[in-house]
């Protein structure tokens, strides 16, 4: 068993299969899921897992050189903007609909329970050395 980090055997296993440069989107419950990507879908109820801690956990176990938002996220969750805006720096802003489209692209998408809208971020995947 996992000492740490994430220890669902789903998450754990397709974090560990994504390469440079693929993508992955962590969502809120309300996003719409593309077809045809591996889904790691965590939410349990409205809230839970929440957006900041499932990024967080994410964050902790891949190398991230990219990050796309929606434009949305800044007027309709400020507080999901700044959660964004602090642990990824170079994060680039589309609009809502772009977002959807971008991540048929992704590799994985990952679920949240969260319940506010645009918490939903795809992540460009870097390499370690």
């Amino acid at each position: 068993m996992k000492r740490g980090g994430v220890i669902n055997a789903a998450l754990a296993g397709a974090l560990a299969r994504l390469g440079h440069t693929d993508e992955l989107l962590i969502c809120d419950s309300g996003m719409p899921l593309p077809a045809g990507v591996e889904v790691v879908d965590l939410a349990f109820v409205a809230g839970i897992p929440s957006f900041a801690d499932v990024l967080d956990g994410i964050l902790a176990e891949i190398v991230v050189e990219g990050a796309t938002a929606a434009e949305e996220v800044r007027a309709g969750n400020p507080g999901c903007d700044a959660l964004l805006g602090e642990r990824l720096p170079a994060l680039a802003y589309v609009p809502h609909e772009r977002l959807k489209e971008l991540s048929a692209a992704s590799r994985l998408v990952v679920r949240t329970g969260e319940a506010h809208p645009y918490a939903n971020v795809i992540l460009r995947c870097g390499v370690a050395f």
